[in-house]
């Protein structure tokens, strides 16, 4: 099992993949990928912060690369980051990580996020949370749940969208798709 967020996905018992559709199967794939390939970032983020947040503060192009990076592999673009987030607000992105040097502090996130079952220190049985779940899906987000397991691990989702475009930083590439996703979510609350 590998747990990635929101949902636990199965490593190696063939039938809990039975019947999964081609999207659910290039998820799969997909968390593979982001697993060998993109990981990186949390693992440099959640073991070396310090080393690298002097870099990232020393240098306003250390801090552009590693932004731009995250934005190209994260986001759903054809060949740049622009091409899903405007370059101005990407470069307002970076400019307010450099000049209030909060590198070091955002990746403290990273490092105070278990990475796996074993990390997570248990003194209690955890119990399934009782708060109702919504959850959008974005084709390129990093985070690309299968229901089936969703359903399975999170027992009181009563909202579930896909969307056709758009990636890990929804609200910043498809404003409107998100904003009407949550409002459709909480307006069952009112």
């Amino acid at each position: 099992m590998h747990t990635n967020g929101l949902i636990t996905f199965p490593c190696g018992d063939p039938d809990e993949l039975v019947g999964l559709s081609d999207v659910d199967q290039a998820r799969l794939e997909f968390a593979a990928h982001y697993m060998a390939e993109l990981y990186g970032y949390k693992k440099i983020q959640s073991t070396r912060p310090q080393t690298l947040a002097y870099g990232l503060t020393d240098s306003p192009v250390a801090q552009l690369a590693w932004i731009v990076g995250v934005f190209k592999e994260w986001t759903d673009c054809t060949h740049t980051p622009e091409d899903a987030v405007d370059r101005d607000r990407l470069l307002t992105n970076v400019m307010l990580y450099w000049l209030t040097q909060t590198a070091n502090a955002s990746s403290r996130s990273f490092v105070e996020t278990p990475d796996s079952p074993e990390e997570i220190d248990v003194k209690a049985e955890v119990k399934p949370s009782t708060v109702p779940m919504g959850v959008a899906v974005f084709p390129r987000g990093i985070l690309r749940p299968i229901r089936r397991f969703a359903d399975r691990d999170n027992k009181n989702i009563v909202h579930w969208s896909e969307f056709d475009r758009g990636g890990t930083f929804a609200a910043l590439e498809e404003p409107d798709l998100f904003i009407g996703d949550v409002r459709r979510f909480f307006s069952r609350f009112r």
